[in-house]
């Protein structure tokens, strides 16, 4: 009966360790995805926290005095070459963090500064504010520039949206990762019981009746 027990103890550990190391790689993953920022040109949902990195930026051409937000057409940069403008919102008590790349971008100064990278979420654009950056975006754009800018083809060069550079990053609640967690955690207890339980003994000696 030891033995049985013995190998019965092995083989439940053994299944135990298995489950907790899939369980721990699968939550690993889980909470990696939770952290990831996604490049702005890969963002699908207003929903996710991204970023873009860029080289010249405008003054603002459209500010909230309520939220003092500021709107200011900004220039990326692809791995290719290519370069595509966007819109993005900050806080204008920020504009000293930016104002090199403002300053380089008017020809004020000329050494270029290094890019800045800018973290966000996405926020659709207002009817109201593609009007107002079409009127405003010829200010800025070089003259050589050869697309002009519509509102048939705004969202081919702009994008329907703008990044809000105002809003923090959400933790947002993962339901997968708390029964990951959860489960991971109800494997470790049950192999601890499994590996400390000695099972029980009995220390009673059988009677032997006598005729």
């Amino acid at each position: 009966m030891k033995e049985k027990r013995i190998v019965t103890k092995l083989f439940l550990s053994v299944i135990y360790i298995i489950i907790i190391t899939i369980l721990f790689v699968v939550s690993y993953q889980l909470f990696q995805e939770k952290k990831v920022i996604i490049p702005w040109d890969e963002v699908e949902t207003t929903e996710e926290y991204t970023y873009m990195d860029i080289y010249k930026m405008s003054e603002k051409f459209a500010f909230n005095k309520e939220s003092n937000i500021g709107i200011h057409f900004v220039i990326t940069k692809e791995e290719t070459g290519l370069w595509h403008t966007y819109l993005l919102a900050i806080d204008e008590k920020e504009y000293n963090k930016y104002k090199s790349i403002i300053d380089y971008s008017y020809n004020r100064i000329t050494i270029e500064p290094p890019p800045i990278r800018v973290y966000g979420y996405p926020k659709i654009t207002s009817v109201d504010m593609k009007k107002l950056a079409i009127k405003k975006i010829t200010s800025f754009l070089p003259s050589e520039n050869e697309v002009k800018i519509t509102e048939e083809n705004y969202e081919t060069y702009l994008t329907n949206s703008y990044l809000d550079s105002t809003k923090q990053k959400k933790d947002n609640f993962s339901i997968l990762l708390c029964i990951s967690f959860g489960l991971l955690f109800l494997m470790i207890v049950l192999f601890f019981i499994t590996i400390v339980d000695k099972g029980k003994t009995s220390d009673k000696k059988r009677k032997i009746k006598w005729k």
